[in-house]
């Protein structure tokens, strides 16, 4: 199994399209310093932007990205640096480890690097992951270095199709990076390099899930020595809820909401009307708990004991 973090991903999936785009523009020298790649988390929008980036830095270089096969050269000394999150020439702002926000201060440090001189006379890159968690404060710092950024400072922000404030959007070109469900099934395969039917069952596939979130299930069910290939999205559901791994784990926390629709989606919305009338109240009770931070664990409580217990 591949390791999906962007930061090591040497080759780019079915994204070609989008990293010519921004090629095009960057070589006819109307790149716009201040970008919004926007889509569904998992989609692979980090991984086109450090491609991209690589390709920049490497133009004068030996080693340069190989834009035939849409390649990341390991030998170059850019692709190293990038790797081990020490190149002067790439600035990365994300959450730090479990916190739910990018806070001012992670702003005030970036401003700070901003302002130092350059090692050398090539582009500047700000990667910005995950801008829905930036909080108002750290969205007004960031926005007075948006409006007037340095020369040869590039912003790209990566957005993951959540509500951020429309003073970041305005300032921004937004590039919404979209994939085919089939699209996503192919990428999926060629990161597991394995059929994903042969390792998730068909009733475990959701397939409005990007290749990031596959991706993470399977390694979720590596960790604990889950076999994917036969269970049913019912039991699999009953086992993240009662052994509490939405507690423990970042990513099936993420994914209980969707879990749980996917679950209704899977029942046909041509069942009785009291199973649609479960399936109505608890939509309500997922808006309710996403809008204004509920109890988690009362709504998969009782969803297991009037659904899945039925």
């Amino acid at each position: 199994m591949n390791n999906l973090e962007p930061f090591t991903q040497t080759k780019l999936y079915n994204l070609d399209s989008y990293l010519n785009e921004l090629i095009k523009l960057y070589k006819k020298n109307i790149y716009p310093n201040k970008i919004l790649l926007s889509g569904q988390k998992g989609i692979g929008k980090s991984t086109l932007a450090l491609h991209f980036i690589n390709y920049v830095l490497t133009l004068d270089e030996e080693y340069k990205y190989d834009i035939q096969n849409f390649n990341i050269n390991i030998d170059s000394p850019e692709f190293k640096t990038i790797k081990n999150k020490s190149n002067t020439n790439l600035l990365i702002v994300d959450a730090i480890d479990d916190k739910k926000i990018i806070d001012i201060n992670q702003i005030r440090e970036l401003i700070i690097n901003l302002n130092k001189s350059s090692f050398n006379n090539k582009p500047r890159f700000v990667l910005i992951d995950n801008i829905e968690l930036l909080n108002k404060n750290s969205i007004n710092a960031l926005l007075k270095i948006l409006e007037e950024p340095n020369e040869n400072i590039y912003f790209i922000l990566i957005h993951n199709n959540r509500k951020i404030l429309s003073t970041l959007l305005s300032r921004c070109i937004n590039f919404k990076i979209n994939l085919s469900n089939k699209e996503y099934l192919q990428i999926s395969n060629q990161l597991l390099n394995n059929d994903i039917n042969n390792i998730i069952s068909s009733d475990l596939i959701n397939y409005y899930f990007t290749p990031g979130e596959i991706y993470q299930l399977f390694k979720f069910s590596s960790q604990n020595n889950f076999d994917l290939s036969n269970i049913k999205l019912k039991n699999f559901l009953k086992i993240l809820i009662e052994d509490g791994h939405y507690k423990k784990n970042n990513f099936i926390n993420d994914m209980m909401y969707n879990f749980i629709e996917f679950y209704f989606r899977k029942l046909n919305l041509s069942f009785s009307n009291i199973v649609y009338e479960k399936y109505s109240y608890f939509v309500k009770k997922i808006f309710d708990t996403k809008t204004f931070n509920l109890d988690k664990e009362s709504l998969f409580m009782e969803f297991n004991e009037e659904i899945l217990n039925d």
